[in-house]
């Protein structure tokens, strides 16, 4: 333990050393943070004051929504504070609030992500149950279990991190704090832990990825004998959660599949988690889905129409 004392602050690399090159990334990222929070919350605002918020998809999309605001307010904030600062710094304390946090809301977005496609599933291959099965009792359940998976999963790597001993160097080779940049700066041999993150993090991305695909190709599977329209519909509702889920997972199984190694990819693969998948899942949502777009016009014409008057 006083070993770990040792270093009480953490030097962040951050994303890039030439100053030209983080001012341009501040610009986009401010922009892509903007985008993040007007998307997301028009989103929750139409579900919630709309029909929709009765239905189970869009009922879990409202937590999506919510859960991407938390997640990438985890670490963006920083990354562009950092972007301008000289000296890019984070406390020991704060280091591993952040990890904490970030490997919570994480694991929960991908739970809930697990349960819309068990929504979508029930509701194509068992329509005539899809009432009773998911009813809004059972749709709470599952959020609440989401949430209790997140904080589990969190607590371990959390437990496997903070009584690691850091006696220097303290530069970490990331733009946040992660469980792989911090076992590399460990005093100890961190090799045991590190397969025990693989088996957290990463198997836990791989098996949620492969029962999500799997209940995917159930659905493709049974949408062959449904009527064209349809099936079209069908299809066209999968299609957005399948390309939200290639978006997050991809990068993230990337990254916590292998042993624990970093590489200088990591961080662009980051980005994709942490900042682009937040971006982009309204627009996915939105864009793709005939529903959600009428709620947005009738809440939003509304609001616009009763501020005429």
């Amino acid at each position: 333990m006083e070993n770990r004392n040792n270093v009480t602050v953490f030097i962040l690399l951050g994303l890039s050393q030439n100053k030209n090159i983080e001012i341009f990334c501040f610009v986009l990222f401010l922009f892509c943070y903007i985008a993040i929070w007007v998307g997301n919350l028009l989103i929750m605002i139409s579900i919630v004051c709309s029909p929709l918020i009765d239905q189970p998809m869009y009922f879990f999309l409202n937590y999506l929504s919510l859960s991407d605001l938390c997640y990438t307010s985890t670490v963006t904030p920083k990354l562009m504070t950092d972007l301008l600062a000289e000296r890019k710094t984070i406390s020991y304390s704060n280091c591993m609030t952040q990890l904490f946090i970030l490997h919570s809301l994480g694991a929960i977005e991908i739970f809930i992500l697990t349960g819309m496609a068990y929504d979508h599933y029930v509701a194509i291959c068992k329509p005539l149950h899809y009432t009773i099965i998911m009813s809004r009792p059972k749709c709470n359940t599952i959020v609440i279990a989401c949430c209790t998976g997140g904080l589990i999963h969190s607590a371990s790597q959390f437990l496997l991190t903070i009584f690691l001993p850091f006696c220097g160097p303290n530069e970490i080779d990331h733009y946040f704090c992660d469980v792989y940049p911090l076992l590399k700066l460990a005093c100890i041999d961190t090799h045991r832990i590190g397969l025990l993150v693989v088996v957290n993090s990463g198997l836990i991305a791989l098996v949620t990825f492969v029962i999500l695909m799997a209940s995917y190709f159930l659905i493709l599977h049974t949408v062959r004998d449904y009527p064209a329209e349809s099936r079209t519909k069908a299809l066209s509702t999968c299609s957005s959660h399948i390309t939200v889920v290639v978006l997050f997972f991809v990068p993230v199984l990337f990254i916590y599949i292998r042993p624990a190694e970093t590489f200088p990819e990591d961080k662009v693969f980051a980005l994709f988690y942490t900042i682009i998948a937040p971006m982009f899942n309204p627009l996915i949502y939105t864009l793709r889905n005939l529903e959600m777009k009428n709620a947005v016009k009738k809440v939003w014409y509304h609001q616009f129409l009763k501020k005429g008057q």
